[in-house]
């Protein structure tokens, strides 16, 4: 089997799924399948291939689903079976994750691969919760530094963290808090040291602890903080830069059932309003392969005085079945256009025809009652409507235009 496949390492950011950069987001919109961690935000698969294949590998401490060897294995065989594989991290791919060694895999097996970083929880959870990781004549430098492992946690690396002028920000430490603020305090930095725990940075459930270094582990154990969290020692973690700007919709959740396009639409017009949006179950919307009273209609077109379109789905699928019938588009030159709305407007645009007529309000009534002060021959309209919006349409021309339902 002929390895032709690729694998793009990809940083998904921190926290919620808009913070993926706009490369990274394009790459994952290439991919057939996805290899994911289980800190990612799942939204992010909204924006996958339709008909990606979705591997959940999701490692968190104390509940390793996938050894890393096995990681390892999987973006070997999906790319020698072809595929171009997004393997998608949460936050960057290089900071504590082993991206090095899935890297040696893959060069090893002469498979092509690239990297497109991610914005790190070591600055991002930081300054989501309001605090710079530097700050002038504060801190000039930061420290990220890795609070589950024991190697980290030595005493003579506490002793030069304590000594550090810098902003230190320990990641997947919270288990080990008391070790990280004890050593502290034993390597030499004092109890009134600021520091602050932030949990599920920027999400709905983000959870920011104050304290010093003497008491943020009684705090932290009276609010019940969970992981993920991240740690911030340093004066820096005294400062509040949080965000001022309050949007309408923030703190609502809101699930939206609809098609793809139409999902990605308004996840966009929501989420910057603020809220957080959920897909649920999606529709699709298929053609129907074997139409013959659709085809009849199209290789009759010149028929029509009038073409209505009450979506941009409906609009899509004409211009695809007058494409596969090899009907040319000049026929249209001398029938009108009436479409809904802007965005089926826009859908026929595309293809360079331009609504004659659309509505003040963008409803199937309006629609109707437009096309009857227009309608004037028998010659016909042809519908490209749903059941229920083509009764609202068609009651006013029933009287005085041949229809033709589709």
């Amino acid at each position: 089997m002929s390895n032709s496949g690729k694998v793009f390492l990809i940083g998904a950011g921190c926290g919620e799924y808009d913070l993926i950069t706009l490369r990274g987001m394009r790459a994952l919109e290439d991919c057939d399948t996805i290899i994911y961690d289980s800190l990612i935000d799942k939204r992010l698969l909204n924006f996958c291939n339709e008909n990606a294949e979705k591997i959940s590998v999701g490692k968190r401490s104390g509940k390793h689903s996938f050894f890393q060897t096995d990681i390892n294995s999987l973006l070997i065989k999906k790319a020698k079976d072809g595929r171009t594989v997004a393997r998608l991290k949460g936050g960057d791919p290089f900071v504590f994750g082993r991206v090095g060694e899935e890297i040696t895999a893959l060069k090893e097996n002469n498979i092509p691969y690239t990297v497109i970083p991610g914005i790190s929880s070591a600055i991002a959870a930081v300054e989501l919760a309001g605090i710079p990781v530097t700050h002038r004549n504060i801190s000039r430098s930061f420290h990220v530094i890795a609070g589950h492992t024991s190697d980290d946690l030595q005493p003579n690396n506490f002793r030069e963290y304590a000594r550090s002028e810098g902003t230190l920000v320990f990641l997947m430490g919270l288990n080990n808090l008391r070790i990280i603020t004890e050593g502290l305090m034993k390597g030499g930095m004092t109890g009134d040291t600021p520091a602050a725990i932030i949990s599920d940075c920027g999400g709905e459930n983000s959870i920011v602890i104050k304290g010093r270094l003497d008491n943020i582990f009684l705090k932290a154990k009276e609010s019940n903080v969970k992981s993920p969290a991240v740690i911030v020692v340093g004066k820096t973690a005294a400062l509040d830069f949080s965000p001022t700007m309050k949007l309408p919709l923030r703190g609502f959740r809101i699930a939206v059932c609809a098609t793809d396009k139409i999902c990605r639409k308004l996840f966009g017009l929501l989420e910057r309003m603020g809220a957080r949006v959920e897909r649920t179950a999606g529709n699709v919307i298929r053609e129907i392969e074997d139409n013959s009273q659709f085809d009849q209609a199209l290789n009759n077109i010149s028929r029509y005085s009038f073409l209505v379109f009450t979506s941009p789905n409906g609009a899509d699928i004409f211009l695809k079945r007058m494409k596969k019938l090899k009907i040319d588009l000049h026929k249209l030159s001398r029938i009108k256009i009436a479409a809904i709305g802007s965005g089926t407007a826009a859908a026929l645009e595309n293809a360079g025809l331009y609504a004659d007529i659309i509505p003040e309000k963008y409803t199937a009534e309006c629609l109707g009652k437009c096309l009857s002060k227009k309608v004037k021959s028998a010659k016909g309209c042809l519908f490209s409507a749903p059941p229920k919006a083509r009764k609202r349409l068609q009651s006013p021309l029933i009287k005085r235009a041949f229809t033709m339902t589709i």
